[in-house]
């Protein structure tokens, strides 16, 4: 069993939509009964959930509020050291609580004041085809549970806190929405398993873990960035590089580990010339362009 399979909880339906979620050993929440029945609640109403709908109201337990205090009080003041400017008043604008979990239907609401773009809820891993896709709707599918509270500041599980506090922070930019919008735009060009992995990657070394500036000054814009605790503070003694397109679509990566290299934009401006320009020339022949296979891990 591989390292990246026992961190993960796979969430499966029976034949009556039922929320059959798998918590291997080595996951936090394994042998956590209450916990796991609270994902599966919150995996229920996620199933259930009606395009164009709200998102359901959840009930968070009193260790769930305290794992989002703890997350918020430890993220807040990296965000000022590490996040760039323009994340930074984004962050500011969606004003997200610290003391208690938000319901993801109030971020949804203020987000779409901002940007146009609403949450919508997923029981777990949404389909790659379906996530990237729905972005061109200004639609983004977030988990509603917490990750387990024993491990507050690490989780390789797209929770709540990668997606509101991570995702939240770069959707409440204009700028940074419509950068979204357009990899959902290119990812239903792609048309090929190797084109989708090409816009995948490109995704995951920018929008995920992507920095701006300088390597030995570094600002964080990435997602998976804002919302690691860890890799705030080690992300500038990585390997850095410049923007690469083919590099970026064939770099190895684990969503289990501190990526070990990372890619830098000189500036805001040079992202959004680098994303436009991929993202506007995808088609079903970009992954053989560069060289990304079939059987590539994502």
């Amino acid at each position: 069993m591989s390292q990246q399979t026992r961190l993960f909880a796979p969430v499966n339906a029976d034949s009556e939509r039922t929320p059959v979620i798998e918590f291997p050993p080595g996951h936090a929440g394994y042998g956590d009964e209450v916990y796991q029945a609270r994902r599966t609640v919150m995996a229920e109403a996620a199933l259930n959930h009606r395009p164009g709908d709200e998102p359901p109201h959840i009930t968070y337990a009193v260790q769930d509020h305290m794992c989002w205090d703890h997350i918020s009080r430890a993220l807040t003041p990296l965000w000022r050291t590490y996040a760039t400017a323009e994340v930074q008043e984004a962050l500011e604008n969606l004003a997200l609580p610290t003391g208690h979990v938000p319901q993801l239907s109030k971020v949804s609401r203020r987000l779409e004041t901002l940007t146009g773009f609403t949450f919508s809820p997923a029981a777990g891993i949404v389909p790659l085809e379906r996530f990237y896709g729905s972005l061109a709707d200004s639609t983004f599918h977030s988990t509603q549970f917490i990750r387990h509270h024993s491990r507050p500041l690490f989780s390789p599980e797209p929770d709540m806190v990668h997606e509101v506090m991570g995702h939240g922070a770069t959707l409440a930019s204009p700028r940074f929405a419509d950068l979204y919008r357009k990899v959902g735009a290119a990812a239903r060009r792609a048309e090929t398993r190797e084109s989708l992995k090409a816009v995948s990657r490109i995704f995951w070394f920018t929008l995920e873990y992507g920095l701006l500036g300088e390597a030995d000054s570094a600002e964080v814009y990435g997602a998976s960035l804002l919302s690691s605790y860890g890799e705030l503070h080690a992300f500038r003694g990585v390997e850095i590089r410049s923007l690469d397109v083919r590099q970026m679509a064939t770099q190895p990566y684990d969503v289990t580990e501190y990526q070990p290299v990372l890619f830098t934009a000189r500036s805001l401006n040079e992202l959004e010339d680098f994303l436009g320009g991929f993202l506007s020339d995808v088609d079903g022949d970009t992954g053989a362009r560069l060289g990304v296979t079939a059987d590539q891990r994502w």
